[in-house]
């Protein structure tokens, strides 16, 4: 039997607006991925330990506050310092495509905007694993 693909799903910061997360959660859930979810206001720390602990995959955040371009470097920075160097970093929110073109530049995973079908993501994070996986 394979083994299923661990996924922590993330809402950094002060935004309290969780539905996408949620909605997301659900749709990796349903496809057969294994799911944690740490709720609102979390820190760059907070996520990175808790992707430690659960050994995950995959980290996703969900980032609509506009606090995208020093998130998602923040964590990236604290996971290869914490060695998660073979953890995919993928999230989405409200993010200009120039600047998902700066944070894949600095070795953040695609991101995904409001409208994204869920499938695609998920077949996103199904073919990085997999890749890593056959290494």
């Amino acid at each position: 039997m394979d083994k299923k693909i661990r996924i922590l799903v993330a809402k950094p910061g002060l935004d309290g607006h969780d539905r996408g997360a949620k909605v997301m959660a659900a749709a990796f859930r349903d496809a057969g991925m294994e799911v944690i979810y740490t709720g609102l206001r979390q820190t760059p720390e907070m996520i990175v330990e808790a992707g430690i602990q659960e050994d995950v995959d995959v980290i996703a955040l969900s980032i609509l506050s506009g606090a995208h371009m020093t998130i998602f470097p923040a964590v990236l920075k604290l996971m290869k310092e914490k060695g998660l160097t073979d953890v995919l970093l993928t999230g989405g929110g409200i993010i200009p495509g120039e600047e998902a073109e700066e944070l894949e530049t600095m070795g953040v995973g695609r991101l995904f905007g409001p409208g994204t079908p869920t499938s695609v993501p998920i077949e996103y994070i199904r073919e990085w694993v997999a890749g890593r996986r056959t290494e």
